[in-house]
């Protein structure tokens, strides 16, 4: 399926409130999901492959960690400043 760049611009008619509202309301649900689970609860969509909800859990910031640092290094490339 080949993807369309008008896709990636929303109208005029998206407010910044549109985007958000019913992005916070799905946070707000997963946060009462989670909190209502064990850590050791099996995840169900990982393909019976003993993960468990920590994973599931941690997962997500492992990969934004993995990106943030390959951002960080083609930024390194590209101006030659390092961090401490």
């Amino acid at each position: 399926m080949t993807r369309e760049e008008a896709e990636f611009r929303p109208g005029p008619e998206l407010s910044i409130e549109a985007a958000l509202t019913p992005y916070r309301k799905r946070g707000e649900a997963t946060d009462a999901a989670v909190r209502a689970m064990s850590l050791t609860e099996p995840c169900r969509g990982c393909g019976g492959q003993g993960k468990y909800l920590r994973w599931v859990l941690l997962h997500p910031i492992n990969e934004t960690a993995r990106h943030a640092g390959h951002a960080d290094a083609t930024r390194e490339l590209l101006d030659g400043t390092t961090g401490e």
